[in-house]
């Protein structure tokens, strides 16, 4: 069975990352005992952070099989908690059934190479077979609100998502420093981090608020403070990991933690229009998997096409 490689950046980088991790985690419980600060949010964070990153680091442990196990379980939980916001009609079941099956197809097509399939199956041939089996089913109440609900879930959590498995066959050539998971690596960490680092700079400088009517916390100071420290932090885990060099890390750091951004506060648009804090309550204390991933949804097709169209990427079938 075919294994991922883990360089010895890429072992740096874990060992790093895990030891900022649980020092971040220390400092925090310090802050909180010993002054009067409200550190809850803020450890919510560290420990979803640490979840995330242990538990794709499990996956990829082992064999790709299994890493493509995992990535096509988290697209499924991510899609099932986006539909259960939104009630579906009890003659769309068969639809739902045919969105459900196109999620391990999509994940198969990535394993075994056909990317430009991939390209196509879930925005045109899904498009088109969920369309049909609507129309079958012979129910015109509702129809265009149903239709967009499926065909929107399926392009944010499986085809958005899909693109972590294309970062995850990238062939070694194209980054000896780091290979697939070096990149999977700087991609995962980035975001999840620029979420945190702009949440912590709003949480001490934030005045000026930029979208109230759609997150009340997210201020111009926080996302300024997370776009200067993400892009730091991209060109520090971008020269270990990637072979991108520092003005092209700076371009992406800044590009990559302004989408995250706009990652997070479109699901949190959809959230407050359906009246829900969450998107499930699978993670006790942290909401749902598509609450921490939402900002993937927009950074990782975006830092693919930038890698591949850099590096003008060619996958072989097989």
């Amino acid at each position: 069975m075919e294994h991922f490689v883990f360089t010895d950046n890429v072992k740096l980088a874990l060992v790093v990352l895990y030891s900022v991790i649980f020092i971040l985690m220390a400092v925090v419980k310090v802050i909180d005992t010993v002054t009067e600060k409200d550190m809850e949010n803020m450890w919510v964070r560290l420990k979803s952070f640490f979840l995330i990153v242990a538990f794709f680091t499990l996956a990829f442990c082992f064999n790709k099989i299994v890493a493509f196990l995992f990535l096509t379980l988290i697209s499924y939980l991510c899609f099932k908690e986006f539909l259960s916001l939104i009630p579906t009609r009890r003659t769309d079941r068969n639809v739902l059934l045919w969105a459900y099956l196109s999620i391990p197809i999509s994940y198969y097509i990535i394993y075994i190479n056909w990317v430009a399939l991939f390209y196509l199956w879930i925005p045109l041939y899904m498009f088109i077979l969920i369309s049909v089996r609507m129309v079958m089913a012979s129910n015109v109440e509702g129809f265009l609100k149903n239709l967009a609900v499926i065909q929107y879930g399926l392009m944010s959590t499986v085809y958005a998502l899909g693109y972590l498995g294309l970062l995850a066959i990238i062939p070694m050539q194209y980054n000896p420093k780091g290979g697939a998971i070096g990149l999977l690596f700087f991609i995962l960490v980035f975001t999840v981090s620029n979420d945190f680092i702009q949440m912590f700079s709003g949480k001490l400088f934030g005045k000026h608020k930029i979208i109230p009517k759609v997150s009340p916390n997210k201020t111009w100071e926080g996302l300024i403070g997370g776009v200067i420290g993400s892009t730091l932090l991209a060109v520090i885990m971008g020269v270990l990991l990637t072979p991108f060099s520092v003005p092209q890390l700076v371009f992406a750091g800044i590009v990559l933690s302004i989408f995250g951004f706009f990652g997070d506060v479109t699901m949190s648009a959809i959230k407050r229009d359906l009246g829900v804090k969450d998107t499930s309550t699978l993670i006790p204390g942290h909401g749902g998997i598509l609450d921490r991933l939402d900002s993937l949804l927009f950074t990782a097709p975006l830092f693919f096409h930038y890698f591949a169209y850099t590096y003008s990427i060619v996958f072989t079938r097989g």
